[in-house]
């Protein structure tokens, strides 16, 4: 025993030590590389702090490492550690017994490794690089053992490979939020393992493939936001594991296939935002699971079945925006999880079922813009949970029930546009958390009394029969508009409405009101639209009204007000429209601010006004001028200094252009084939790098040139060329950061190109379901900083601009910038043209500020342009005539783009951006604001004076 022990003794040791050199090495080997990464990296939290050379040693212990029981790196979690790089390097790809690499919510930008699925360790089985700039194609390969992939919200471009049906073992496959283009490809159906596939928020085309049916484990398919045609294939309904679907914002049309009610798992089914038509299958309404159905926004018919009643489950159905009639299902009455239900927008007749909200858990109900007639159940609010009714523009009758009094859960009521009669009932003016109350254009009479209401933001009790004198609302001190327009009210005003410090809007219009005007209303200093107009008010207007610091439009007619006009009325810089017509006012008009270019009409019946302005109809005020020997002394001085002023601008302007004259630069080449090119530069930097034949050959679907240096060039193709402006003053704009200045144009007799420098971030088109509240407000000033820049700073100045959601790009700073086109050159996005433009009309910077509110409409509802098809077919004007309507019914809680957490904003701030874009997007250039205006308007979005601008009443 002890000769054998002996003689194998040295080869244990040998064994032992290979043994300690292989840990030792594979130790070594990994630090190495962890170190490595780290170097590549910018680390301005320190959050790798502990990787160091230091403590070799304890490399399971650094941050972010995790070991498995032989010290080896199994997993690295860096996930939102604020590390960035331009390039993502290889090496931690390398570690050989890596399992988890999460690097999800940092700066990385750049490509990816192009080898990254052939040199990962084969026991990877988790890969998230989610939520950062990394761009470049997916790469090719695929890794045996990866069961999750997460690459989303990145800038990811080009197609999917063919290759990613080799993952055989993925679970999670998360690609959305990129930039892909082509088709999804049918090699899906091979991941027979896969749970979860998302592709949405990307740029695919063409149908679904029916090959998405094999994917029998599949439980959450989301597709959505893509530009997906065709029909929803039947396959589908294979699905048999299948959660939730999601294919919204699409461009799919057909009928929606009965084997979707053939996915029993299915709990939340999303459709909307497409061109589905025909019926709602019967089959649909036997999916027991199903929580939430979207089928809004399409163009389907038919009437909903009792059938419906099925649903057991159910907690939210949308139907809303489309051609559904017959009446609402009693079946609806018996789903006891029932908590939102909008069917509005559609064409619902006949009663609303009498025990609505006795049995369910109703939250929200909007059946509004309906054909619905009878009286309100009184059950509405039965759950105690009602904080939202919205039911206008229907033929409802009778009284508003008392049970309405007790439903102290509400937040929004909005019941305008009906029949209702009768007086309110008792406790309803003291709901404590309604903040929106709209019951304007009913039948509704009686004395108005008090409102103790402390949440009340908005009341609008227009166009009905009550009377008594003016309601006292002076406890809703959060009060920012008041519309008791169109009633029988009488006595004063009362001064108690100056603590309403928030009050912007007020009309008490076409009333029986007397008395004088509190000259103590000028407190109220958001105060943007003020209308008394058709009262029987007496007295002077108050001096005190110049204090108004955000009034825009102020309307005084038809009253039997006396005294003058207060001279610094017109001073006010916001007064955009004054209506003082039919009073007793004498004395001179003001000849400052709105008065200047004030309609003949607004200034009509008052007999002892004069004006000094032949726009205003009346009659000249006689004014003594005395002229004396110092004021012809002081013309003649004045007159030479402007004379000299004169020659110095000569000079000036002489030796600018001149020294602007030896920059530009143009050159002529004809090429082989006979084609005449001219390339003119703007900066002389890429003189010997921009070529005709560079161009030219850079010509695909990214249309990127790099030169030699590195430096990156966008390539963009004027459509419906006929002749190119003056482009001459291009090179005499000096930079501006939310502006993409033009390099170089290249054209021929056939085409012409914009040369821009490449700016590293993402399209807003890309991106714009993505964005938070916050991030649409700093585009949207970012754009019209812009605009105002190019109007107002520019000579001549630029006008023309290319609006569109795919000319701005959103910068790795955040930053807005929009793509400079050329001065005069038509929109080539048609669906941002303002009305004169499409007319062929002179365009000006009024036409800019059309396209810029169709911006924030789609800054707001997250809704994309339509096609060029759909805009010659007559649905370029859907989007603006839809937000008209929305807007009208301040339908701001269902037009709004979903994507944005509504705990971030205001609905002020919504209301404000939405009234600026209508008033953008008016018919009249003139009645548009002007870019210096939009600009302080948006300024002000987040505070509490929010608005320059009436709101759009004529729209209503």
């Amino acid at each position: 025993m002890s000769t054998s022990h002996q003689h194998h003794h040295p080869h244990l040791i040998t064994k032992l030590l290979f043994l300690f050199l292989n840990f030792y090495c594979l130790h070594a080997n990994e630090l190495e590389l962890l170190l490595s990464f780290k170097s590549s990296i910018q680390d301005p939290s320190r959050q790798l702090s502990s990787w160091s050379y230091s403590s070799t040693n304890e490399v399971c212990l650094w941050n972010g490492v995790v070991c498995n029981n032989f010290s080896r790196v199994v997993s690295l979690d860096l996930s939102g550690k604020n590390i960035s790089s331009q390039i993502l390097t290889s090496t931690i790809f390398r570690l050989p017994f890596l399992q988890t690499i999460n690097l999800s919510n940092n700066n990385f930008s750049g490509p990816i490794p192009h080898d990254i699925f052939t040199i990962s360790s084969p026991s990877l089985r988790y890969l998230n690089l989610s939520n950062n700039n990394l761009s470049g194609s997916i790469p090719r390969g695929f890794l045996p053992n990866l069961y999750t992939l997460d690459l989303s919200n990145n800038m990811f471009s080009g197609e999917i490979s063919e290759d990613i049906g080799l993952f055989s073992n993925l679970k999670v496959l998360d690609v959305g939020g990129n930039v892909l283009t082509g088709h999804v490809p049918a090699c899906f159906g091979n991941l027979s393992r896969i749970e979860f596939l998302t592709l949405a928020s990307n740029q695919l085309t063409g149908g679904i493939p029916t090959e998405l049916g094999m994917m029998k484990n599949l439980k959450w398919l989301y597709l959505g936001y893509n530009n997906l045609s065709g029909e929803i294939p039947y396959q589908l309904g294979e699905l048999s594991s299948l959660k939730h679907l999601d294919l919204v914002y699409n461009n799919l049309s057909g009928p929606i296939p009965p084997s979707l009610g053939d996915l029993k798992e299915l709990a939340y089914m999303f459709l909307y935002q497409n061109k589905l038509s025909g019926q709602i299958p019967p089959s649909i309404f036997s999916l027991k699971n199903l929580r939430s159905l979207d089928f809004s926004d399409n163009s389907l018919s038919g009437e909903i079945p009792e059938l419906v009643s099925q649903l057991q489950s159910l907690e939210i159905l949308h139907l809303f925006s489309n051609n559904l009639s017959g009446k609402i299902p009693e079946g609806l009455t018996s789903l006891p999880r029932l908590q939102v239900l909008q069917l509005w927008s559609n064409k619902f007749s006949g009663e609303i079922p009498a025990s609505l909200g006795k049995h369910n858990n109703l939250t929200v109900l909007d059946l509004s813009t309906n054909n619905l007639t009878g009286k309100l159940p009184d059950t509405l609010c039965d759950s105690g949970n009602l904080t939202k009714l919205i039911l206008f523009s229907n033929s409802l009758h009778h009284v508003i029930p008392p049970s309405l009094s007790e439903c102290q859960s509400l937040e929004r009521v909005r019941l305008q546009n009906n029949k209702f009669s009768g007086e309110l009932p008792r406790g309803f003016n003291e709901l404590q958390l309604v903040n929106f109350l709209d019951l304007s254009n009913n039948n509704l009479r009686g004395n108005l009394g008090t409102w103790d209401m402390p949440q009340l933001e908005m009341l609008n009790l227009g166009k009905n029969k009550f009377t008594g004198e003016f309601p006292d609302v002076s406890r809703s001190k959060r009060l920012k508009k008041l519309d008791l327009s169109g009633n029988r009210i009488s006595g004063v005003v009362p001064v108690e409405l100056v603590t309403c410090t928030e009050l912007m809007d007020l009309d008490i219009s076409d009333n029986e009101i007397t008395g004088v005007i509190p000259s103590e209303l000028s407190s109220c200093k958001n105060l943007v639209n003020l209308d008394m107009s058709h009262n029987n008010l007496t007295g002077d207007i108050p001096s005190s009204f110049s204090d108004f610091s955000v009034l825009s439009d102020l309307d005084l007619s038809c009253n039997q007000l006396s005294g003058e006009i207060p001279k610094n009325l017109g001073n006010i810089e916001s007064l955009v429209q004054v209506n003082i017509s039919h009073n007793l006012l004498h004395g001179s008009l003001p000849s400052t601010g709105a008065f200047l270019a004030i309609n003949a009409t607004a200034v009509a019946g008052n007999n002892n006004l004069c004006g000094a302005n032949n726009v205003s109809g009346l009659p000249p005020c006689n004014v003594v001028r005395k002229t004396s020997t110092k004021s012809w002394w002081f013309v003649v001085m004045l007159t030479f200094v402007a004379f000299l002023a004169v020659l110095v601008s000569g000079f000036f302007i002489y030796l600018v252009v001149q020294r602007k004259h030896n920059v530009l630069k143009v050159e002529r080449v004809e090429q082989e084939d006979g084609t005449r090119w001219e390339i003119q530069f703007f900066d002389s930097r890429f003189i010997k790098s921009l070529t005709v034949n560079a161009i030219l050959s850079s010509l695909n679907e990214q249309n990127v040139f790099v030169d030699e240096n590195g430096a990156k060039f966008v390539i963009k193709k004027v459509n419906k060329y006929d002749t190119l402006p003056d482009i001459s003053e291009i090179m005499k704009l000096p930079e501006h950061k939310n502006i993409i200045k033009l390099v170089a144009t290249c054209r021929s007799e056939e085409v012409a190109y914009l040369i821009h420098e490449n700016v590293e971030g993402k399209r807003l088109s890309d991106i714009l379901n993505c964005l938070s509240w916050e991030r649409r407000k700093n585009i949207m000033t970012g754009i019209a900083e812009a605009l105002w820049f190019l109007h107002c700073r520019c000579s001549p100045p630029v006008v023309g601009c290319d609006l569109s959601l795919e000319n701005i790009v959103v910068d790795v700073k955040d930053e807005p910038r929009l793509f400079l086109g050329l001065p005069g050159l038509v929109c080539m996005d048609t669906a941002y043209m303002a009305p004169e433009t499409r007319e062929h009309k002179e365009v000006a910077n009024k036409s800019d500020i059309y396209g810029f509110g169709i911006l924030l409409l789609h800054l707001l509802t997250g809704r994309r342009p339509y096609g060029d098809e759909d805009i010659e077919s007559g649905l370029r004007g859907s989007l603006l005539n839809w937000a008209k309507d929305s807007y009208s019914d301040c339908h701001i809680d269902t037009w709004i783009d979903s994507s944005i957490d509504m705990s971030v904003y205001e609905h002020h701030e919504i209301l404000h951006v939405m009234n600026l874009a209508l008033h953008c997007t008016l018919v009249d250039p003139q009645e548009r604001p002007c870019t210096k205006n939009l600009l302080k308007a948006l300024e002000l979005t987040s505070s509490s004076c929010t608005t320059y601008f009436p709101k759009v009443l004529s729209l209503t």
